[in-house]
């Protein structure tokens, strides 16, 4: 299995640009949405997040076995959800930012419902699409292709968004009829997106079970120490990242006065991803993914506290842009870390099941959102933030400190000290692979010779030197008990 085609590259990573019309836009601006258009309290959309999204958690393992169990012929297990639950989705985002004057009773309970199904029917497009590079390919440097691919796709969404919508979030404008008009063109731009990503990328790795059974699903998640750390890992990451997110206008605006820096920010982070991406592999192949993810969450925690302690906008623009890089190198190697642990459960079990495996990892990084967006919200009504308030007041003011840049610094380093313990480093996972495909061949009576499997290997540890790749291609002992 040699380097995918290059159309393949970017049609996976439009997918994620789809996805974060509807992801990144909320995680941005609907706590703003909610507080200053719809007149729902700070404290209440606290509530309405983290009910929300751990029961939006909850609904990605139901997908991810719906996932495992679905397999067509002709389009394969993934595309079919990318295909044919995409329009949904980009219409109930429309709906969710539409908040009718019904009171507030009545408001509260659309924005319940609303937000309840936007977030079934984001996971039962983004479940499907983020097991689908596992089955793209096995081989670790077209993964972290992939991943960086899906990195840029959603920062390239996540900057226009700044860029181009936060500046219109100023009191004088219509908020209501600019986040209408918004949501509406996002559904043919999304639709634009997601069918390029349906027509562009395959389903290539062999898998002897195609539909995958509930016991065989979690006979590969028994035991799956890798996935289990990167999981704690990403729930505490993505509870910063969704905290610093949420209250990253509020800090710009009402602290600082200096809403005009957050497309400078956003524009920041456009040309820094673009910048790093070209040294994201040689960084791990001296590194390894492990240790570049742990340095990558030192490097965001130190940036978030220059941040907290911020004495004015430009320090706090001086710490956010420090903050960036780490943020973004974490999330560029997490999506293929991820795509690794599918191939220990195969070789606990002999059956892959990206569905289930993704959506457990999906799981804990939607219970991260839920935490990250209620101790945002929480820390901001608790601070006693007043919408529509001129100026704020100290305890205001450090409440949305709090918020933006403290809890992010604790739980990204958090997040870094707990991979510490991570064991599936890039030499062990290149002997997983090597025996996977030897007993591949066992199955389907392909010889394999030593020249194949030396092959393998060394595609397989393309993160490392020449001089680190393993010959033998058996797990080691110590890891196989």
């Amino acid at each position: 299995m040699g380097k995918l085609p290059k159309l393949g590259y970017f049609g996976y990573a439009t997918g994620d640009m789809a996805n974060n019309l509807t992801f990144t836009f909320a995680s941005m601006f609907l706590l703003i949405y909610y507080t200053d258009v719809a007149g729902i309290s700070a404290a209440a959309v606290g509530t309405l997040f983290l009910v929300l999204r751990i029961f939006d958690a909850f609904t990605d393992v139901i997908a991810g076995r719906l996932v495992d169990k679905t397999y067509t012929k002709r389009f394969g297990k993934f595309r079919p959800y990318i295909l044919f639950g995409s329009l949904p989705l980009l219409l109930i985002s429309v709906a969710t930012f539409h908040v009718p004057q019904i009171g507030e009773t009545g408001m509260l309970l659309y924005a319940y419902v609303t937000y309840a199904l936007l977030g079934i029917a984001y996971t039962l497009v983004n479940i499907p699409y983020g097991s689908l590079a596992a089955a793209m390919t096995q081989v670790p440097a077209e993964r972290a292709k992939l991943a960086t691919a899906r990195t840029l796709g959603a920062a390239i969404t996540g900057a226009l968004l700044g860029i181009f919508v936060s500046p219109l979030l100023t009191p004088e404008n219509d908020l209501q009829r600019i986040f209408t008009t918004i949501t509406i063109a996002f559904v043919f731009v999304g639709m634009a997106l997601y069918l390029f990503t349906f027509f562009t990328t395959k389903e290539r790795v062999f898998r002897s079970v195609p539909r995958v059974s509930f016991r065989q699903s979690m006979a590969t998640l028994k035991g799956n120490k890798p996935l289990l750390l990167l999981c704690i890992s990403s729930l505490l990451m993505l509870s910063g990242m969704i905290s610093s997110g949420t209250a990253q206008i509020y800090l710009m605006r009402d602290v600082f006065d200096a809403l005009y820096l957050v497309p400078v920010t956003s524009g920041a982070q456009l040309l820094l991803i673009f910048a790093m991406a070209p040294f994201v592999p040689m960084i791990v192949r001296r590194f390894g993914k492990r240790n570049a993810y742990i340095g990558g969450t030192v490097i965001a925690a130190v940036g978030a506290t220059v941040t907290f302690l911020a004495p004015d906008q430009w320090v706090a623009l001086g710490g956010t842009l420090v903050m960036m890089p780490g943020v973004m190198f974490v999330a560029m190697l997490v999506w293929a870390i991820e795509a690794d642990t599918v191939e220990y459960g195969e070789w606990k079990t002999g059956v892959r099941a990206e569905g289930i495996t993704y959506a457990v990892f999906s799981f804990t990084r939607k219970a991260g959102q839920a935490v990250g967006g209620a101790v945002a919200a929480y820390a901001i009504g608790i601070g006693g933030y007043v919408a529509g308030t001129e100026v704020v007041g100290t305890s205001a003011e450090w409440g949305i400190r709090i918020g933006a840049a403290l809890v992010p610094a604790v739980f990204v380093l958090a997040s870094g000290l707990i991979m510490l313990a991570y064991p599936l480093t890039d030499r062990v996972h290149a002997e997983l692979v090597a025996e996977i495909a030897a007993r591949r061949s066992a199955e389907t009576g392909v010889a394999v010779t030593s020249e194949d499997v030396e092959e393998s290997v060394s595609l397989s540890t393309a993160a490392f030197s020449n001089d680190e790749i393993p010959t033998d291609p058996r797990p080691r002992r110590w890891f196989r008990k």
